[in-house]
């Protein structure tokens, strides 16, 4: 009795077993590569997937995009300079039966071949080129990677350059030729700064004689303008006081015109001077004058005269 519930318990967990074996649940990122008494027998999932215990066995492939890291390798490059190297490669199972049954094992086999093919790319570009062309370097490594992987299965979609350390020697000098470069760059910089601020002073100094030829043209307008109106209205004023000079003049005889003169002549007696200019015309003047008034003083004595004639005629004079 005892040695049948064994059994009964040694043919549950046999079940069990069984069952756990042969039933599988597949993610949607995997499948199983199938073989069936060592011949390949299909690719299967995801979701539920039955394997026959004993008869078939399935080997994982994940699908997912994943990435090696390349450790630190050492190439020589065109120039003959040693460069040391890291990088890494995104890549993901497109094909998984081929990933299982054409290499033993993908990853490490893709690892080894990103190594030898960096050395054989960097082999070919210089050292400047190498420091300065990364991306077009990443892309060659790509194609040729892929070139290679493509009947593994595996897909090679990205491969970045992490860093790049050339010799100690290498990166003094590259440290000296870039202070030279900065140097360079900086007295360019400086010397285009001064070629334009002589260029916008001068430019300045241009525009400032435009600015005051053209103020000092304006004014010189304006002054010739006013010195213009002041003659015409001085000689307005001029014209306008000989007129009335003139018109006053009119009224003016030879009498007052001779008081005129005895006033000035009164005037240079009183001064000290012991010499005196008397005009010519003031003798003609003079004997107009004095002829003037020997006819005032005969017209006179007629007058008198007829006055005391009509007195004797019986009528009394006029007061």
């Amino acid at each position: 009795m005892q040695t049948e519930v064994i059994l009964l318990a040694v043919l549950i967990l046999f079940l069990f077993y069984i069952i756990f074996n042969a039933v599988r649940i597949v993610p949607e990122y995997e499948r199983l590569v199938v073989l069936a008494l060592g011949k390949y027998a299909g690719t299967r999932g995801p979701g539920i997937t039955f394997i026959v215990p004993f008869l078939e066995r399935a080997r994982t492939v994940d699908l997912r995009e994943r990435f090696l890291e390349i450790p630190r390798q050492t190439a020589i490059s065109k120039d003959n300079t040693a460069i040391d190297i890291d990088f890494l490669v995104y890549y993901r199972i497109v094909n998984p039966k081929l990933s299982v049954l054409e290499v033993e094992n993908v990853v490490q086999a893709s690892l080894n071949i990103a190594a030898t093919t960096l050395r054989a790319v960097i082999g070919d570009i210089e050292l400047d080129d190498v420091l300065s062309k990364r991306e077009s370097i990443n892309d060659v490594l790509r194609v040729k990677l892929d070139e290679v992987t493509e009947r593994w299965g595996l897909k090679v979609t990205r491969v970045e350059i992490r860093e790049v350390d050339p010799p100690k020697l290498v990166q003094d000098a590259m440290n000296r030729q870039m202070s030279a470069e900065r140097e360079r760059r900086a007295a360019v910089t400086k010397a285009e700064g001064e070629r334009q601020s002589a260029i916008n002073v001068a430019e300045g100094e241009k525009q400032s004689a435009i600015l005051r030829a053209e103020g000092e043209r304006q004014s010189a307008i304006l002054r010739a303008e006013g010195e213009q109106q002041a003659q015409v209205l001085l000689a307005k004023g001029r014209a306008e006081a000989l007129e009335a000079l003139f018109s006053q003049a009119k009224a003016i005889d030879e009498k007052t015109m001779m008081l005129q003169y005895l006033d000035a002549l009164r005037a240079v007696g009183a001064s000290d001077s012991t010499k005196f200019v008397v005009p010519m015309e003031l003798t003609s003047l003079m004997s107009r004058f004095m002829n003037t008034m020997a006819a005032a003083g005969s017209g006179s004595s007629d007058g008198n005269a007829n006055g005391s004639g009509s007195s004797s005629n019986g009528q009394p004079p006029k007061a």
